[in-house]
């Protein structure tokens, strides 16, 4: 067992250990399904008008009934992939239907969009030019007919999944942000979600066209937004990937360019361990921990200047949950994969650094807001943006790795699905 995989300890150790490992699951496996899971299941799921309650204080307490419908989604996805990977529980399954009911009553405009935020009852408030809505719902129809051997859902998320790249794809067909007459530029965004939705497409229904846009969204990160100049991943690029030399183009966010290194890492560990997937998601990932790490505190800093000016957006230098979540799990799946020591470090150093300062021992769940230093800026629990997505997925997805990891006779790259 000592020679399967090198360490996720500090600097001067090179295997990993059993009691590590335990550690480390205890950790992610018991943080899910004792606390995160069971949090969400107690406050957020509205029994009444069904679907699911985000906005939530400390203590769990709903603080505002209207519904983000990209969370709605996201726990019917989260809920729906317990079931399958985890534990057949029928609870879980319940409650999943009850936001895959809710997006399919109250998430849709009459032109087939969908809003982005509703009230408790299902009243349209408002829609976003963005299609986050649309592929967090594909996600929780693909995983939710999967787990309920549910056909005719499984054919509605094939045809929104097409439909919304139909949209994404088509110039014009959606609303964009600045003129592309004035200003072209290329979202990251679009390439990463795309990704990561077909991604889950293929694994939940088999999908016939999911390699498809596997492959058009890894081309079009590696094309467009990788910078050699500056070595980072560019959320905003010119059309052919160069700089814009403005706010929004120099803004770089690590925990997002993060997030989507991970997912060309997993699509590296399908393929086999295809070593030119993995040199990219690497190349990612050492880019934006360069960029992200906080030298001076510790944790991910939610965005940087590519050419080191002063940043526009005043939350710059905060510390959000997510991107702590995402690098937690990125570096394990890096390492996991190569073995190379200064994954398992950084590992090491996120995850220290991020459970002594986001878990709430007292009610439990984590705050989402800190300050540069490490203190609570906001003691919500849920907003229109927090919910249960970033950490239970972590929380999964690293406890099924770690698990991986102690396994007899598997080395690196053998990784769940």
């Amino acid at each position: 067992m000592a020679d399967d995989c090198p360490s996720i300890g500090g600097p001067a150790t090179a295997k990993i250990g059993a009691s590590r490992i335990q550690q480390l699951i205890t950790v992610y496996r018991d943080g899910l399904l004792e606390d995160t899971l069971p949090f969400w299941l107690r406050h957020a799921v509205d029994d009444r008008f069904g679907g699911y309650f985000s906005a939530l204080d400390r203590q769990g307490q709903v603080i505002d009934t209207d519904k983000a419908i990209w969370i709605q989604g996201r726990f019917a996805w989260l809920l729906s992939t317990l079931y399958m990977q985890v534990e057949t529980r029928s609870s879980w399954l319940q409650v999943a239907r009850s936001g895959i009911d809710f997006l399919l009553k109250h998430g849709f405009d009459r032109d087939g969009r969908m809003f982005f935020q509703v009230t408790r009852e299902g009243r349209p408030l408002r829609k976003r030019r963005y299609v986050f809505s649309e592929m967090f719902t594909v996600m929780a129809l693909a995983a939710y007919a999967q787990a309920a051997e549910d056909q005719t859902l499984a054919r509605r998320a094939e045809r929104l999944f097409q439909e919304t790249t139909r949209l994404l794809t088509t110039p014009g067909a959606l609303a964009p942000k600045v003129d592309p007459q004035t200003r072209a530029a290329r979202s990251f965004g679009v390439p990463m979600i795309l990704l990561n939705t077909a991604q889950v497409l293929r694994e939940t229904l088999g999908s016939s066209q999911a390699d498809e846009w596997i492959e058009w969204s890894i081309d079009q990160i590696r094309r467009y937004h990788l910078n050699e100049t500056y070595q980072a991943v560019l959320e905003l690029s010119g059309p052919e990937g160069e700089l814009i030399d403005h706010y929004d183009g120099r803004t770089l966010n690590p925990g997002h360019a993060i997030e989507g290194a991970w997912f060309i890492l997993q699509e590296a560990r399908y393929r086999g361990g295809d070593d030119r997937l993995t040199e990219l998601g690497t190349r990612m990932l050492d880019w934006m921990w360069r960029w992200g790490w906080d030298p001076e505190y510790g944790g991910i800093l939610y965005f940087r200047d590519v050419r080191g000016f002063p940043i526009q957006e005043y939350w710059h230098d905060m510390k959000f949950w997510w991107p702590q979540n995402e690098t937690i799990l990125a570096t394990l799946l890096a390492y996991c994969m190569t073995g190379k020591p200064h994954y398992a470090q950084w590992h090491t150093a996120i995850h220290d650094w991020t459970y002594r300062h986001f878990p709430d021992p007292e009610y439990g769940e984590w705050y989402g807001y800190l300050h540069r230093d490490g203190r609570i800026s906001s003691t919500a629990k849920g907003t229109m943006w927090k919910g249960p997505f970033h950490l239970p997925r972590m929380q999964l997805r690293c406890w099924q790795m770690l698990e991986n990891l102690r396994k007899p006779r598997e080395r690196h790259g053998a990784l769940p699905s």
